[in-house]
């Protein structure tokens, strides 16, 4: 069962076994983070996942996050065939092209991607330099991130699991995952705000 204080709506798990008012009585009175009050309301694991992803989608319209994904599959499928492209055209003239092939198909992806959420998605009106550029903002954050994360992500799992040759697969999946979440959180918060 999971506690919800109903003062200050910190929560903690009572897996002691002990009653609420010895459980209670026993806590540290560290605000947001424990609550020694007793006014408790009980509610299931469950109830409460359910409460927390209401709370998190009652500010997306229904459909929006589906096109997200629908965009996002299309952005992967296209940014991967212009990257291929660019190589195989640059691949003559270029050595190494797939350098020069990634630059080029990056600027063209975020600008396909783009319109693809302006105007699918997000579906807002005007302010398209602006928003290309709160856009790329919000690419460029999302790879400072995975550029951070990942060999922390690729180290932690290659030291606790026996996936040693998989880890950087696996640290990529999570990130991914990960990144959907918060490109769509910035391009919704950020590149495609509308004015309140």
């Amino acid at each position: 069962m999971v506690r919800l204080c109903a003062v200050n709506s910190a929560w903690y798990a009572n897996h002691s076994g002990e009653s609420a008012e010895e459980h209670d009585l026993s806590m540290l009175a560290i605000r947001g983070a424990f609550c020694p009050c007793k006014d408790l309301k009980i509610m299931s694991l469950s109830g409460f996942a359910n409460k927390w992803s209401t709370k998190l989608t009652r500010h997306i319209p229904p459909g929006q996050f589906g096109r997200y994904l629908l965009v996002g599959a299309w952005n992967t499928l296209f940014g991967y065939g212009s990257f291929a492209f660019f190589t195989a055209i640059l691949s003559p003239m270029i050595p190494h092209s797939y350098i020069v092939a990634s630059v080029i198909s990056s600027l063209l992806n975020i600008s396909v991607s783009f319109f693809g959420y302006k105007w699918f998605v997000f579906k807002t009106k005007g302010n398209y330099l602006r928003e290309w550029i709160r856009c790329v903002g919000v690419y460029s954050g999302g790879i400072l991130v995975g550029v951070l994360t990942l060999p922390v992500a690729v180290l932690v799992i290659r030291r606790n699991t026996r996936f040693v040759a998989e880890a950087p697969y696996i640290a990529g999946a999570l990130l991914t995952v990960f990144m959907v979440v918060y490109s769509f959180v910035g391009h919704k918060k950020f590149s495609f705000r509308t004015p309140a």
